[in-house]
């Protein structure tokens, strides 16, 4: 069975209309061999080149969280402004490079388990995932004066 039938049936599963563009769009994000880390407007831009094909930021947008709805993506929010989607959908950590903003998944076993001391009373902990945000170390560098 071609992936493209997949496709056509993911898309038809989060309620949308299996468009050419959509399809094309499912076809970037899950037809490869590693998940990856994206925004929006780098799916945007990604289908643009990839594909030869425009794509309006709505239908990315209302596709990414349908599929983001549907436990297909994961978002990732890495402050109030920006957020990024992960194809592998699994409980696991990040680092966020503030230079260069890419999001880089990290092991679990490169973190010992956090210990967490209060509990929301009538709620249950279902997952833990911490995110690492790091920057140059700018020691080295001259202070302004």
């Amino acid at each position: 069975m071609p992936k493209t039938f997949n496709f056509i049936e993911k898309l038809r599963e989060v309620g949308l209309r299996p468009t050419k563009q959509r399809v094309n769009m499912c076809e970037v994000l899950f037809n490869r061999e590693k998940t990856f880390h994206f925004t929006i407007n780098d799916l945007v831009k990604m289908i643009s080149e990839k594909m030869n094909q425009k794509i309006s930021l709505a239908t990315v947008y209302n596709t990414v969280h349908a599929l983001e709805r549907k436990g297909y993506l994961k978002e990732i929010s890495i402050d109030s402004h920006k957020s990024y989607f992960d194809t592998n959908t699994s409980v696991h950590h990040h680092f966020f490079d503030e230079d260069t903003n890419v999001l880089i998944d990290c092991d679990e076993n490169d973190i010992d388990p956090v210990n967490i001391k209060k509990n929301i009373t009538g709620k249950k902990i279902n997952s833990v995932e911490v995110l690492i945000k790091v920057a140059s170390d700018n020691q080295n560098q001259k202070k302004f004066k």
